[in-house]
């Protein structure tokens, strides 16, 4: 491809937060262009997996080439959610411009800032449209003042438009054309291909969606990876239309796929370089960083006999999905599962779905928690990730955990209420601003250990579902934290135990003791609960047994007859106590973590 035809070449993601509109938009795109004949259009086409389509978010990003008056268009369909924001930086960094998509009835919210930033910062031509202005709740007028406050553009630059019903698409797409830069590699120099997502087909292994910078890339041509060193074939070369279509070769400023080979996503990890064996670049490109997971669960099947069946989906789902770590793991109660990575709690949702859907099985999922570094008293470094891991009191120097910033929008109304919720959190309050008479950005910093159990849930239910929030990891800062175990019946439960602040081990701790009385049925002996922090019980429960009268066939006769009966009795239950085990349903974990 020569410079001429490179020149016609346009390459635009489009960026929003969830249920502004991108998957609607594309698809009108789509059809206006003739890329899809009315015939096959379905709705949110882009959206493969069944799961998205119900929810109505996107989780895999995915490319389409579409042609428009001679000209070649490039969109990458982003997500949305903050979980996924190390692709969504990918995508940003294989495009030249993005349309920056606000619903006109909701305004601009916290993780559309975020991606704004970063498609900034990689310095693209950001186009702002107004989406959704057929709704009856349309406030188009407000919505430009948000937006040239935070972009500072003129009120012509912004259009309107609607992917619902067309209005306004074309004019989108002849600004593409017009504002954003052609791509400006050079097809003489020696390739350099960046990598913004990789995914998995069982008959032809790794397929990786690249944008070639440099050079060009034909079919056959050996190449290697520069940051993970693996080497392949490119078997197939080609583009997205949306379905895969192959063209060899693929050259400078042009997004395709590659049909690597490789058996595993991770060998094609997002962010790498590619380059030809034969004549490699010199320096891969910039902006590679490995994904690492933040948030750690341990799952295990309601019915144990099920593992193999759980090894198999979960080895599956990471053929598709490479920030998903897992290793295997016991517990006492629970038997045989796995301790799994995520990158946030909506992945963690997901995966979970993913495999009880696509896979028919019944899971248990144990409370999650984060990353600790703990430095020992030789000055060493050690990572643990579950409360099993966590030192004796004074076997450390100290104890650190993740800090994020967090930025929450909210109407100013309920500014007051998510005050109260996010203080309880250890949260440290920064800075307060108001976009316009009605909306404010709080941010904080505040520990992910505070994040990921329900904060996501707390702020949309004090704001009637209004406020967003987005974040982004900070440092690991020392705190002063505590292993909390509950012991049922003498015996201690993996499953349960928590590391929590020091400030609140003994409110957890009695909480979680109270709803376990609530929770495990009645026995025929006494069950004590408690809580503890090494040797020390810090909070305690106990479910009275079921009393059975043993004296009701008697009559007559002497009280002492009675009183061996019921001596009798008082050391069959001591004996059951002793061998009595207590059976936990499967549910209990669930409730507990979740304050059900």
């Amino acid at each position: 491809m020569e410079t001429d035809s490179q020149n016609k070449i346009r390459n635009f993601c489009i960026i929003a937060h969830i249920d502004h509109g991108k998957s609607t938009l594309a698809d009108r795109m789509l059809e206006i262009t003739g890329t899809i004949e009315k015939r096959q259009m379905k709705e949110q086409l882009l959206d493969q997996m069944d799961l998205e389509r119900e929810r109505g978010i996107t989780i895999k990003l995915a490319p389409v080439r579409m042609n428009w008056r001679g000209y070649s268009l490039n969109l990458i369909d982003t997500p949305g959610h903050v979980d996924f924001q190390y692709e969504v930086s990918r995508s940003l960094a294989a495009v030249e411009g993005a349309i920056l998509l606000v619903d006109a009835s909701q305004g601009v919210e916290a993780q559309t800032l975020s991606v704004l930033y970063s498609a900034i910062e990689n310095d693209l031509t950001i186009i702002p449209v107004i989406n959704k202005i057929d709704l009856p709740a349309a406030r188009p007028e407000e919505v430009a003042n948000e937006i040239m406050k935070i972009l500072g553009c003129r009120r012509e630059e912004i259009l309107h438009a609607s992917g619902k019903t067309g209005q306004g698409v074309t004019e989108i797409l002849d600004t593409i054309v017009e504002r954003i830069d052609a791509p400006n590699g050079e097809e003489s120099k020696p390739l350099k291909a960046l990598i913004f997502d990789s995914i998995f087909d069982s008959y032809r292994g790794v397929i990786s969606y690249v944008r070639i910078v440099d050079g060009k890339l034909s079919k056959n041509d050996k190449f290697f990876l520069m940051e993970t060193r693996s080497k392949g074939e490119a078997l197939e070369v080609g583009y997205f239309n949306p379905k895969l279509t192959p063209l060899t070769p693929l050259s400078s400023g042009e997004i395709g796929y590659i049909v690597t080979g490789f058996k595993d996503v991770a060998e094609a990890h997002v962010g790498d370089t590619i380059t030809l064996e034969s004549n490699p670049a010199s320096a891969s490109l910039p902006g590679y960083k490995k994904v690492l997971p933040l948030v750690f669960s341990s799952i295990y099947c309601t019915d144990g006999s099920d593992y193999p069946e759980l090894k198999e989906a979960i080895e599956k789902l990471k053929l598709n999905d490479a920030s998903l770590s897992y290793e295997a793991e016991k517990s006492e109660a629970l038997g045989f599962g796995f301790r799994c990575g995520f990158l946030g709690l909506l992945h963690m949702d997901i995966v979970k779905e993913r495999l009880e859907r696509e896979y028919n099985l019944s899971l248990v999922v144990s409370s999650p928690t984060v990353q600790y570094e703990i430095e020992a008293m030789d000055g060493s470094h050690e990572i643990i990730t579950r409360p099993s891991d966590f030192p004796l009191a004074g076997s450390f120097r100290q104890i650190k955990e993740p800090w994020l910033n967090l930025e929450i929008f909210t109407p100013k109304d309920y500014v007051g209420n998510l005050m109260d919720v996010v203080q309880k959190k250890r949260a440290i309050f920064k800075t307060m601003e108001y976009l316009d008479e009605f909306r404010s950005i709080m941010k904080y910093e505040i520990p992910l250990a505070e994040v990921v159990v329900d904060l996501y849930d707390s702020i949309k239910s004090v704001s009637k579902g209004y406020a967003s929030m987005s974040y982004d990891i900070l440092e690991y800062r020392e705190a002063d934290l505590e292993k909390v175990d509950i012991i049922i019946s003498e015996n201690k439960v993996d499953a349960l135990s928590f590391i929590t602040h020091k400030s609140k081990t003994y409110t957890e701790g009695k909480r979680i003791v109270e709803k376990l009385k609530t929770l495990i049925p009645r026995q025929n002996f006494e069950i004590k609960i408690q809580a503890s922090i090494g040797a020390k019980i810090i909070a305690s429960e106990r479910i009275s047994p079921y009393r059975k009268d043993v004296t009701t066939g008697l009559y007559g006769g002497d009280v002492t007859r009675k009183n061996k009966l019921l001596d009798k009795q008082k050391k069959g239950k001591k004996k059951m106590k002793q061998i009595g085990q207590v059976e936990i349903p499967s549910d209990v974990f669930i409730k507990v973590l979740r304050n059900e």
